[in-house]
Order: C-alpha cells, then structure tokens, then sequence
C-alpha cells in the first residue's frame, strides 16, 4: 500500500467512532497473515468478579504471530462512559489476566486492543505487552517463574476529537511494509520518546520563526519599541512566553472549558476554540494576536467576573489565577497594536513533512493532547505535561538559530498547569 493510502486508512479509522468493520479492516492492513475470527465476545460470568464494574465484553477478532511471539486482536467495550480514562489500570490488568493464560488458556505476548466506552466517540487503541520471567525447573524444562510481572500499555486515543497525525507518521510505515511485522516493530510505533523528540525540534523552529517575526514588527513600529524598552520587555521572552500561553491553552480547550455556553457547564466547550477563534478573526479581517488573544490572555483569563461570562466572546471563559496570563513586564497591551501576521498562527504553506500549514495552530493542531501524566507501566502516545516540562528545559537558553538547548527546568508553566488548572 501506497504512503497516501495508509495515511488515509488511519484517519479514516481513528478519526471516527470505533466500527468493528473499520477496525477489522484496518488490523488486517496493518499486520500481515493475520489470522481473523469471528468469535462471540466473552461477556457476563465470563468476565472475572473483579473486572466485572469496568468490563463489559471481551471479543477476539484475530491472532498473529511474528515467529516468535503470538499477538492477539482484541476488542473490549467497557461499561461506563468514565472507564475510558479513570480506569486505565483495571483495563490493563484485564488483558493481562487474559495473556497470561489465567483463564486456562495459552500465554500470549502481546495484544491490540480497541477499549471502546459507551457514548462516547472516541476510543484508545492499545499495545499491552507482558514481560513474562522464565527459569529452569526441577526437570531441566524452561518455566515461567512464579513472580508477578506486570503489562505494560501504550495508547493512542483516537475518535472525532483527536488529532490521527502522530498515529499516521508512526502506523503508516508499517502498513506500508510488505514484510512480517515483529513485535518489537510495534513497540518502536508506540514509542513516546521519539515522539517527544520530533515535538521539541517543531517547537524550537516555531519559536525562532515566531521571534523573528515579532522582532520584525517591531522594526516597522516605533511605539511597540518605545514601550518594550520602557518595560525592558525581552522580545526572546515574549516570545517563548506566547507559545507557553498557546500550548497551556491546548490543554484547557481539550476539557471542553473554553467557548462555553452560558446555560451550559464547564467541559461542554468547544473543543478546537483556538482554531474558531482564527476563523472569525480571518472572516472578519481582524488580527489574530492583538484582537483576539491578547483579550483572550489579559482580560478574559485573568479577571474574574460573576458568571465567568465574557461578552466579547459572548461565551463562559474561566478565570485563571496566576502569572501566566499578566502582561510580561506589564507591557501596554491595550494602548500597543502589535500586529503579528495572522499567517504565522495558521496558513496553507506545505512542510517538509508534507503537511499543510506551518503555523502555530496548525502545529499544535496535529498533536494529541492529555492531562494524564506517564506513568511506569501506561504510556500515552501524546503530549502530556510531563513533555511539555522537558521542551521548556531544552528550550531555556534558545535565544536564536545559533542556540542550543540546556537543561534546566523553568517551573512556571509546567507547575501552573499542574497545580492551579489541571
């Protein structure tokens, strides 16, 4: 399968609601000489007493093997619509429990399995792995040693809501190859390291084209210069501190907390408020900075109102208590129109990726965000603030092209996420 086509059969399957037919599809593409079933799924009694709040069927669709380790195909609908994400260790100890043949049958290595909530329309899709011990017995005879060794899982969250291109730039590859697709292959397509990596050099080229072109508007406008040295506001900080505001704000609007109605509740926001935001301000040939996000930051954000409602947004924004959203040394917002083009947030131009866009929504856009932190044994194959904390550390001592990373840890966006909103 061509590179376009594989890209194509991932988002068409992990940017909608999960269907049993698009996923069979999609397994069958992604693993090759995959061994299909059409079992009916355990359910009931057959779910252990323990599992049972969370669990509501277990269904095998297929069984593969890479010659050396045997990898099941699982589909597992859970009962509560919070499962999905406040039950993350029952669902993984459940597959273990099904891989290491407690339930009577053959220890398996490995499983992907699709945990699908009811009503809801997004869902994860999951690697969970056993690292099974193993010595010599009496006999001479390799055993499993008896000694409780954890799963470990790595997840995409995928559905309507989430963004399928770190999931296409990680799947695609394997689709792609023609080959027997080892297990370690699949490890190395859920590796959040590397994901990691690629976030922080995007974040870093983002940062120097958005201090460049701030660095440039204050060329063109006197009165920016004069209060930004009246201030002593540092255009580098200015700069690092916007994007740290925009990426803060990704995760917010991921709870549904922006954009909300006033007869509606937190979290029935809208979800991509960032990007409706340049919409409007494209459609009605506004500026996006200093029309809509300096408000957003400065007076929205960061003054407390009765009922949370803001009229020029004409919707409930909530109030955040804290440094990140006061003017970096109480520059004059109001009173200084600093311009940025509206094309440094969001535009057509191609990358070197391939993708469409190179601004700062449309980076921000392409990445999956979460709350929940990693932890040892349940990884999310997105940007958590655990992440976000090690880009700010490289990104300390960036101050131009010539620049290069130090760790050190600049706690106040990361602490404030952490403490104050999340």
């Amino acid at each position: 399968m061509q590179k376009a086509q594989a890209q194509n059969k991932i988002k068409e399957t992990f940017e909608n609601p999960f269907e049993e037919a698009r996923f069979r599809d999609f397994i069958r593409n992604l693993l090759n000489h995959i061994e299909e079933e059409d079992n009916h799924p355990y359910s009931g009694q057959f779910i252990a007493t323990a599992f049972q709040p969370y669990i509501s069927t277990l269904k095998r669709v297929g069984k593969y093997s890479d010659g050396e380790h045997e990898i099941d195909i699982l589909i597992v609908q859970l009962k509560k619509f919070t499962s999905l994400e406040r039950a993350r260790t029952a669902q993984r100890n459940f597959i273990a429990r099904y891989l290491n043949g407690s339930r009577g049958g053959k220890m398996k290595d490995a499983a992907l399995v699709a945990f699908v909530s009811p009503n809801d329309t997004d869902w994860r899709f999951s690697l969970i792995k056993m690292d099974y011990k193993f010595a010599e017995g009496k006999n001479g005879k390799t055993k499993v040693k008896e000694e409780f060794t954890p799963a470990r899982r790595w997840s995409f969250l995928v559905g309507p809501n989430e963004h399928s291109h770190t999931a296409q730039a990680k799947l695609a590859p394997i689709i792609e190859d023609e080959n027997v697709i080892t297990l370690a292959r699949l490890e190395e397509a859920f590796n959040i390291e590397k994901v990691t990596k690629e976030f922080f050099e995007k974040y870093r080229e983002l940062f120097l084209r958005v201090h460049e072109t701030l660095n440039d508007v204050i060329k063109q406008h006197p009165g920016i210069k004069a209060d930004f040295a009246d201030k002593n506001v540092n255009t580098v900080d200015f700069s690092k501190k916007l994007l740290g505001q925009i990426v803060f704000l990704y995760f917010l609007q991921k709870k549904g907390w922006f954009g909300v109605p006033m007869n509606k509740s937190w979290g029935e926001g809208d979800k991509k408020f960032l990007r409706t935001l340049f919409e409007e301000a494209a459609g009605k040939d506004k500026n996006y900075f200093n029309d809509y996000l300096e408000p957003l930051f400065y007076e929205a954000l960061a003054k407390e109102r009765d009922d949370d409602f803001y009229s020029r947004f004409e919707c409930k924004i909530p109030f955040l208590n804290g440094g990140l959203f006061d003017p970096i040394s109480n520059y004059d917002w109001v009173n200084t129109a600093i311009d940025l083009p509206n094309d440094i947030f969001s535009n057509t131009r191609k990358t070197k990726d391939g993708d469409i866009g190179d601004g700062v929504l449309d980076f921000f856009d392409r990445y999956n965000f979460t709350v929940k932190e990693d932890e040892p044994l349940e990884k999310e194959v997105a940007v958590d603030p655990e992440m976000l904390g090690k880009v700010f550390e490289n990104l300390l001592e960036v101050k131009d092209r010539k620049s290069k990373g130090t760790y050190y840890t600049p706690r106040e966006i990361v602490h404030y996420m952490c403490e104050q909103s999340l």
